[in-house]
């Protein structure tokens, strides 16, 4: 196999509990996740990675390979990196991180993600899209700023770029870029952001991306035409979910 696909999903979530088995148009987040991702067909395997033994059944219920992780890890990220250890993924060379709670997320945007270290000679890739000026004034909304090559330059939850002479806003036509979750790694890139200690820069922003950002390593950035999907973070957002989901799936009968 030349590539992995992992969705962490890790149940102790604070602001919708039980995040992962919640109900989206009838079965749980992260089967409908695990459905989405395998469908894409974007990697040679698909595996939930996950420290509940509630959500490994249902996952494993519905047909998804999964593997059972340590509760102590601080991100999704380093869950990726223990299940990219395994003996039987050995081999793998690029690896792609998809949130557990991101049932509608572009292929455009997993694919360009992968791109990004598969052809574009970047250890990590990430994706993004062009965003409205409202954005800027959203600090729930990540946006960031990359070089002419692709390569990040930052990520923020402030208002990035910041327009000083506002008599100019034409300027920020086609600059404004919303950060779109998704993250591929090639493997010495993942183990080397894992073995990173965590930055000032990204306890403040509480941006994990930044770690390995202000340690020197490049990102890659694809953009992408699809506007990025809203995650699944509240009630709020379970309910516009569910609404999608029921608008989708009426379109396709």
């Amino acid at each position: 196999m030349r590539s992995l696909a992992v969705i962490p999903a890790r149940l102790g979530a604070t602001r919708l509990p039980r995040k992962p088995l919640r109900l989206l148009g009838g079965a749980p987040l992260i089967v409908r996740v695990w459905e989405h991702i395998a469908a894409m067909r974007v990697a040679d395997a698909c595996v939930v990675a996950t420290d509940s033994d509630e959500v490994a059944r249902a996952a494993t219920d519905a047909g998804a390979d999964v593997v059972l992780t340590s509760p102590d890890h601080p991100s999704g990220t380093d869950r990726v990196a223990e299940v990219a250890r395994l003996p039987r993924y050995r081999d793998i060379r690029t690896i792609v991180n998809v949130q557990g709670d991101e049932p509608f997320v572009a292929g455009a945007a997993v694919r360009g993600a992968l791109r990004m270290v598969d052809e574009g000679g970047f250890g990590l890739g990430t994706a993004a899209a062009r965003a409205s000026r409202d954005v800027l004034a959203q600090p729930h909304v990540v946006k960031l700023v990359a070089a002419d090559d692709g390569r990040a330059l930052y990520f923020s939850r402030a208002g990035i770029p910041f327009l000083r002479d506002e008599t100019d806003a034409s300027i920020l036509d086609g600059r404004v870029m919303q950060h779109i979750g998704i993250y591929a790694y090639e493997r010495d890139a993942l183990e080397r952001w894992v073995g990173l200690p965590e930055h000032p820069l990204e306890r403040i922003e509480r941006l994990e991306q930044l770690r390995p950002l202000a340690a020197g390593m490049a990102i890659g950035v694809a953009i992408v035409d699809e506007p990025p999907t809203p995650g699944i973070d509240t009630e709020a957002d379970l309910d516009r979910a569910n609404a999608r989901w029921t608008a989708l799936t009426a379109g396709r009968t």
